[in-house]
């Protein structure tokens, strides 16, 4: 198993817009002592040269916690920097170019929406699915949201593990129980919040009631 579920328990996705004068390394630190089991480094705004650096830094943290390391979107700054993995969404490049290009021992996630590009993706070659939007979310401008019936079908079509994502925070992650997820992926339930640390323990224990639900 190139991706096992119990990693994709509280999945931790960058992003810079909370960073307040800290660095993205401190707040991703943060994230994994408070108990993020998973990081995805997003950057949308960031010269590839920075993007590089920020990678290789990042990723060198995510390995002392021994916590998976996934670039969201860039085949080549993941194979630069050696990731774990890289994260795709649908109108990115698909699974089965992606393995080519990083070979068969990385993780790929992929983004799906719905259960025909989940069973899609799976057949492709994805190790775990990312689904979502879940709940309304200001993170992504595009986001649709997913029923949870949709959700528990994908969840049942697939093999592979899937996470839920979109608008997740602690008041509402209760909800997702019994829906067949195997963790959550949050970006301002974590990196927006003043005690970051405390905001990934407290998710992280409500996550774990709720996978067992």
């Amino acid at each position: 198993m190139r991706c096992d579920k119990k990693d994709l328990l509280l999945y931790a996705v960058t992003d810079r817009s909370w960073l307040g004068g800290e660095t993205l390394y401190s707040q991703v630190e943060k994230a994994l002592k408070g108990g993020a089991t998973f990081v995805q480094l997003r950057e949308k705004e960031l010269d590839e040269g920075r993007f590089l650096n920020e990678a290789r830094e990042i990723k060198e943290l995510c390995r002392k916690y021994q916590v998976p390391f996934v670039i969201n979107d860039s085949v080549e700054i993941a194979l630069a920097v050696d990731a774990d993995g890289v994260h795709v969404g649908q109108s990115d490049m698909e699974a089965g170019d992606v393995r080519a290009k990083l070979g068969p021992d990385k993780i790929i996630g992929v983004s799906a929406q719905t259960v025909e590009q989940a069973v899609l993706a799976e057949k492709r070659g994805a190790d775990y699915l990312g689904v979502g939007a879940v709940f309304p979310t200001d993170s992504k401008a595009d986001a649709r949201e997913v029923d949870h019936k949709i959700l528990r079908a994908i969840c049942e079509a697939v093999h592979i593990p899937v996470i839920a994502i979109g608008g997740i925070s602690k008041e509402n992650v209760m909800e997702l129980a019994g829906s067949g997820v195997c963790g959550i992926a949050v970006i301002s339930a974590i990196f927006a919040q003043k005690d970051i640390e405390a905001a990934a323990a407290q998710l992280r224990e409500s996550t774990e009631k709720m996978v067992e639900v």
